[in-house]
């Protein structure tokens, strides 16, 4: 009987159920929650096989998976769960999962549920589905070979191939339209585990479905040779070098199919007394792919960055267009519209935005339009061909809208009508400091969006030197922004990190200028690592708040904008527009085609390290610093050292992604002409120095891929004393079965001939924590051999110039240790600005971050070489004020008072923000320099404080969070009663803590030298001497 509710129609009942499981899994419920979850009451038999088929391979799969890896107890619970639900499902289903789920599955069905809780097969199949396995063909038939023994008498048919393992691998790397008017299509495409060597046995076909009952469009496909398709690849055995593909679609075949469904549907309007409206076609592309006996059909996905992103469309007649286009998921789609409405100007009047169009056809007198949810008012004035259309929109509403709105006009009695828009018509209504933007997407439909005054740019330029060693972009562009105050340029990398580039304004145009090969830090230069770096504009307005806007590409720049790679210094940069208009600078280090992808790796670790390291080996060292990240710590100390002694045998650095350049012996001011080579970390030398180099000193774990030779001594400085558990002391470390890092170090360990220990007690644990049974020596830590330099002022002196530090400050230096289950949290545990309220008018914060920990981020924070940052050397401590007469303070304090005053208002206009408070100096290349200017360190777990303690300065131990990283990751130490310092647990603490520093100097220097004794008794200045002479002994 009627209810008056809306049926629930099946679809979305199945949608419903998935969505129920999928909710649990994403909450943490435990595979038998997931279980009890799967509802198949009132479902079709084809949905409850969808059921099954998604959540086997989904949630459930996972949470089976994950009970694999962590031991019988949780491999027995789960296969008691899923035996009786699995007897529910139907043969079909399972036999259309993937192969390696389908073999977990059918184990647990079929084996005796104690021996296989105690194997590791489960295991091994979970491994499995996320690692390329080996394929082999039967006949004409396709299987794998599993990592597993499955019992006699198993079918062959278990382990066949079916659809859901042959997936094809797409990527498009360039649309565009020939001459003759076709679109084409440029990409290459394959089967994974499934060779392309040749032509012979291959195929390929792209094909266009399009609505309903339309016959599909097959396009003319050639396979191409592109050899650059294997450095992709994530199978090493296996060469994909015929795997390109050029497909071609002539717009005819378009264009009669949908005439004669326009047919249709113009016949079925006028039935309905309606009038005739030309519509739009969409077809999806799809990939047929015939391999050596298999086929596989896929969507055609995966746009290259850049130009392919926005493929221009072509209008194959008057109003009508083809243009391909990309769906959410990366799909490619050939979508033939024709124009029914167009937007010919946008102005503002007053507080009015005016926007006049145009509607090609039949005349219209009424009608409205709509930006995005909401209908306004609209006027429609017939004339020549069309119709003319006008909407007034209020400026002050535009203004509150925080969404890019489409804009479509609605004819009485027609269907809605998407407006186009044009290059040329596009406008950008300044209001105030914030603007209206009319701009087209990448359909080239009109939106309407508000927001701060951006910049657009209009010009991306290379300038390299004649020998390639050099080179700047210059990027210049429109900024209407009224507003006078200072601005920069800010480059962020995908992982956090920061550069800032001067931006300089002249009325409404901009130019920043920048050298990636060459950019400054720290007093010298770096290159821009490898990755992707986005483009904001940053600074203060006049009244001191602060901007910062995203900066984008003129849209008609785009078409002239040049994508191709610069190769400048070994190193290759695309400025690149992706999402349409998003400018992006991607940095990649040269590599050689033979060491690229998964095959370049296989190739220099199974076939090239193991002939190098038969070969004779060289009287040579190689340094391997936080695995090649920085010049810096122990490696560093004993480098110098020997270059100091005149030793000219040869020294090798490992360096990753260009971060430094080792000095020579003429650099240090030794002048003995030593100078060091310098080999990419993962590439072929980097393999051949690790083979055949005699000395390997290392403060970090060496590569899996190593394994020392008889006549090689390997040095392992390790990187401090531990606070935090190590080794097999951490709690996942002993699980059963072993986890796979606990192989990893047992493996590494083996390796090293002497382990380098700060003290006795860092002797014992380092020992028990590796498993260590080899030579130790206790000589200190090389690294701090600098705190105690006898030219340490001078030193510190140079270091202070470097980072631009104030004049009469107190330097405090925060360096917080990683979080292992909080790796990618960039926050703060301190909050800057309310602590630069309470210290900030004589102290400095310098923040340094864990390499493992994502870059710090937090209001108030500076980036180094920023204009806040360069202000802070002038932001000094003001002198006392003029006193009575009769201690009237001499000419020369006057002099230096109005100096000061002088640049204390230089620092003030250097914005943003004026000068610094906090500085990031996570990238600076060694923490020792750090703690050689820092009057006061703030630490928590790191092992800064061993060495700090050297200085003899004050430490505080701010650990908010302390009962959680016991729990989690474990201490050596009982801070509470042990640490050289006050633990602290609120910021107020800390801000009391460092007003009060005499008091707390007093009350802990019995404790402090205690804590000296015991954990540095060794650091007095020449432990580098001590292991030096003890590894290479005068011959």
């Amino acid at each position: 009987m009627p209810t008056g509710a809306t049926p629930v129609r099946q679809g979305d009942l199945l949608a419903e159920r998935l969505r129920a499981v999928q909710d649990l899994f994403d909450r943490g419920e435990a595979l038998e929650g997931l279980i009890s979850a799967v509802d198949t009451t009132g479902l079709s038999r084809a949905d409850r096989r969808r059921l099954h088929t998604e959540v086997l391979c989904g949630p459930i799969g996972a949470r089976l998976d994950s009970a694999a890896r962590r031991g019988p107890e949780r491999r027995r619970e789960a296969i008691a769960a899923l035996r009786p639900f699995l007897a529910t499902v139907e043969p079909r289903v399972k036999r259309a999962l993937p192969v390696m789920r389908r073999l977990a599955y059918h184990l647990i069905e079929t084996r005796d549920p104690t021996e296989l809780a105690e194997s590791e097969d489960l295991a091994k199949l979970a491994a499995a589905q996320t690692e390329p396995f080996r394929r082999v063909r039967r006949g004409l038939r396709w299987y794998a070979e599993p990592p597993v023994e499955l019992p006699e008498g198993t079918s062959p048919s278990l382990l066949r191939l079916r659809r859901a393992d042959l997936v094809p691998v797409t990527q498009i790397d360039e649309i565009s339209w020939t001459r003759e008017g076709r679109l084409r299509i440029t990409g290459h495409a394959y089967l994974a585990g499934l060779s392309v060597r040749s032509r012979r046995f291959n195929r390929a076909r792209v094909r266009l479905y399009g609505p309903r009952w339309l016959p599909p469009i097959t396009m003319r496909t050639t396979r191409i040779h592109r050899p650059q398709v294997n450095h992709g690849a994530a199978e090493p055995g296996c060469n994909y070098e015929w795997a390109g593909f050029v497909a071609e679609l002539n717009p005819i075949a378009l264009r009669w199919r949908a005439g004669i469904r326009a047919v249709v549907r113009g016949a079925k309007r006028v039935l309905r007394g309606r009038a005739i409206v030309r519509d739009t076609t969409t077809w999806r592309a799809e990939i047929v792919i015939w391999s050596r006996a298999a086929r596989a059909t896929g969507p055609l996905r995966g746009p290259v960055q850049g130009r392919t992103e926005r493929p221009d469309g072509r209008e194959v007649k008057p109003g009508l267009w083809v243009r391909p286009v990309w769906t959410s998921d990366r799909a490619l789609q050939v979508v033939l519209q024709p124009t029914r409405a167009e937007l010919l100007s946008a102005a503002l009047d007053g507080d009015t935005v005016e926007l006049v169009g145009f509607l090609p056809g039949r005349p219209i007198t009424k009608g409205r339009a709509r930006l995005g949810g909401y209908r306004v008012a609209a006027d429609f004035t017939p004339v020549t061909g069309g119709t003319r259309f006008s909407l007034e929109l209020p400026a002050q509403s535009l203004l509150k809208e925080r969404e890019v709105r489409r804009l479509w006009v609605e004819p009485k009695g027609l269907p809605a009508a998407s407006v186009q828009l044009t290059d040329e018509a596009e406008a950008r209504l300044l209001v105030g400091e914030r603007e209206i933007a009319v701009l087209r997407d990448r359909r080239d439909r009109a939106t309407i969006a508000a927001y701060r005054i951006r910049p657009f740019i209009t010009s991306a330029t290379w300038q390299v030197d004649g020998d390639g060693r050099s080179g700047t972009l210059t990027l210049t562009g429109d900024y209407p922004d009224p507003d006078p105050g200072p601005r920069e340029l800010v480059l962020r990398h995908t992982s956090g990190l920061v550069f800032h580039v001067p931006l300089t304004r002249e009325g409404t145009r901009f130019t920043a200028r920048f050298a990636p090969g060459a950019m400054p830090r720290f007093g010298g230069t770096v290159v821009l690592p490898s990755g992707v770096w986005h483009m904001t504009v940053t600074g203060t307005t006049a009244k001191g708040r602060a901007v910062s806007v995203p900066v984008r590409f003129s849209h008609p720049a785009l078409a002239g904008l040049d994508e191709s790679p610069v190769e400048i210094a070994g190193r290759s940069y695309r400025i690149v527009s992706t999402r349409f208009d998003v400018p992006i600078l991607v940095v990649a280090e040269k590599i050689p085609d033979d060491e690229k992808g998964a095959a370049g790796d296989w190739s220099l670790r199974r076939v090239f390290y193991p002939a190098e390291r038969s070969r004779e080996p060289w009287d040579a060292t190689v340094y391997v610093s936080f695995d090649g990240r920085w010049y810096a710590d122990s490696p560093r100390a004993i480098y110098e050292e020997r270059l100091r002694r005149g030793d000219d045998r040869e020294h090798i650095w490992v360096v990753r992604d260009g971060a430094f350049t080792p000095p020579d012996s003429a650099a240090l001011g030794l002048g003995h002409g030593i100078t060091p080579r310098v080999v990419r970390e993962g590439g072929r030398e980097h393999y051949e120095a690790l083979a055949r180099a005699k000395y390997i000193v290392t403060n970090s774990m060496l590569p899996p891929w190593f394994r020392a030779r008889d006549d090689q001594v390997v040095v392992q400085t390790w990187h401090g004393t531990p606070v935090k558990r190590v080794g097999v002391d951490q709690p996942h470390m002993s699980r059963v079965p072993r986890p796979p890092v606990w192989y990893r170090q047992a493996a590494e360990v083996r390796n090293w001939d002497l382990l380098v220990a700060q003290s006795p007690w860092a002797a014992r644990i380092l020992r028990r924590a590796f498993r260590y049974e080899g030579e130790l020596l206790e000589c200190g830590l090389p690294r701090n051999d600098l705190l105690v330099a006898g030219d340490r002022e001078a030193l510190a002196a140079a270091v202070r110039r470097r980072l631009g530090l104030p004049e009469g400050k107190r330097i405090v230096l925060y360096a917080p240790t990683a979080r292992d289950n909080d790796r990618k949290n960039s926050s703060l545990r301190l909050d800057l600005t309310e602590l630069r309220k309470a210290i900030g008018h004589d102290h400095v914060l310098l923040v340094r971050g864990h390499y493992l920990q994502a870059y710090p981020s937090a209001p108030g924070l500076a980036a180094p070489d920023s204009a806040a940052a360069k202000a802070m050397a002038f932001d000094s401590v003001p002198l006392p004020p003029i006193g009575p007469e009769e201690t009237r303070p001499s000419p020369k304090l006057l002099a230096r008072r109005a100096a000061m005053a002088k640049a204390k208002a230089k620092a003030k206009a250097a914005g943003p923000g004026g000068a610094a408070f906090a500085l990031d100096v996570t990238t600076y290349p060694d923490v020792t320099e750090l703690l050689l200017v820092a009057d006061v360190l703030i630490t928590d777990y790191s092992a800064v404080m061993f060495d700090f303690v050297v200085t003899g300065r004050p430490i505080l131990l701010y650990a908010p969070d302390l009962d959680r990283f016991e729990e989690i990751r474990g201490l050596y130490l009982d801070l509470s009663t042990q640490a050289p310092g006050p633990l602290l647990f609120e910021q107020s603490e800390v801000v009391d803590a460092l007003r009060s520093l005499d008091r707390i100097t007093a009350a802990y220097a019995e404790r402090y030298a205690s804590f000296t004794r015991r954990y540095a008794p060794h650091d007095d200045g020449k432990a580098t001497v001590r292991l030096v002479d003890h590894v290479w002994r005068p011959s």
